[in-house]
């Protein structure tokens, strides 16, 4: 490999047409140029012609100094696309659960009108795809409902979640036979989380199996419409809920005992987080946080 050094000393030497004002330049002495250009001439062949004006590049000459211009250039771009990563310009991957990225959605909308240049590129998925999509390097952030064991990940908690069981506004809603009438609008995680919740409300409940399935969505943005049009109720974390649009439609059954999930961020501890990754992370910890109603840190 051709000390750049070497190059570098060429490339002043061209420009300046003297071994004195080249050395003056690159802070060296004369001898210290002399020498990288003949470490140059034995690696490549005869360079210059030195004449009493100047010196004149041999054709062997000419194809190292345009080499010479290539491994600059090479290193400018290098240097560019280093310094991009204090940058909020540019693209943040994020893959969450449905829930939290549905109520973080228009924030980070809103956090992009505020720096022109970021791209935010989200993607809703369950715990197991989001910690795949991070360990993989397919995306730099990412939301999960447990810490994760790895240790090339780092994890960071943003908020506590709470499941809620929601059910149609003006609903009587007292007794296990209530639920019975009104039926269950599952997802793909409805019965897991029912099975959690109503345990706290109802301890002696013969179980989700036993209560009418009176609905299903894998959208949880749609989950609630059915509860809202009086055709169930259903158990979701708290944010999806917080993000439904007609609020007044819906009510939450209060719960002495709430199952609570942690919420955290995690994203790769092997290398540092750009600046416009941590852009958003702060903005997701800082949204979350006020939903919950966690002072923020």
């Amino acid at each position: 490999m051709t000390n750049p050094h070497w190059l570098q000393s060429l490339q002043t030497l061209v420009a300046t047409g003297s071994f004195t004002r080249a050395a003056e330049q690159l802070n060296l002495t004369q001898a210290a140029v002399s020498q990288h250009i003949r470490q140059l001439e034995e690696k490549y062949g005869i360079l210059l012609i030195r004449h009493s004006k100047g010196v004149e590049l041999t054709p062997v000459g000419n194809q190292v100094l345009q080499f010479a211009e290539e491994v600059a250039q090479a290193g400018m771009r290098l240097d560019q696309r280093l310094a991009a990563t204090d940058s909020l310009h540019g693209e943040v991957g994020l893959v969450t659960p449905g829930s939290s990225g549905l109520l973080l959605y228009p924030h980070l909308l809103q956090l992009q009108r505020q720096h022109p240049g970021l791209v935010i590129r989200h993607r809703f998925a369950p715990d197991s795809e989001v910690l795949q999509a991070v360990l993989e390097n397919q995306y730099q952030l990412g939301l999960l409902t447990f810490k994760p064991e790895q240790i090339s990940l780092n994890a960071v908690p943003l908020a506590e979640e709470p499941l809620e069981l929601v059910y149609p506004a003006g609903c009587k809603l007292q007794s296990w036979q209530d639920l019975m009438a009104l039926g269950f609008i599952d997802h793909p995680d409805g019965k897991a989380m029912a099975t959690r919740l109503l345990s706290r409300h109802f301890p002696a409940n013969p179980g989700i199996a036993s209560l009418p399935c009176s609905g299903y969505s894998n959208q949880i943005s749609l989950l609630l419409q059915p509860v809202a049009l009086g055709l169930g109720f259903t158990v979701l974390p708290r944010y999806a809920r917080q993000a439904f649009a007609e609020p007044s439609r819906i009510a939450v059954l209060a719960c002495p005992q709430p199952v609570i999930d942690k919420l955290w961020a995690i994203h790769r501890s092997e290398w540092p987080l750009p600046a416009r990754c941590a852009l958003v992370l702060n903005s997701i910890k800082a949204q979350l946080q006020l939903s919950a109603g966690q002072p923020q840190r």
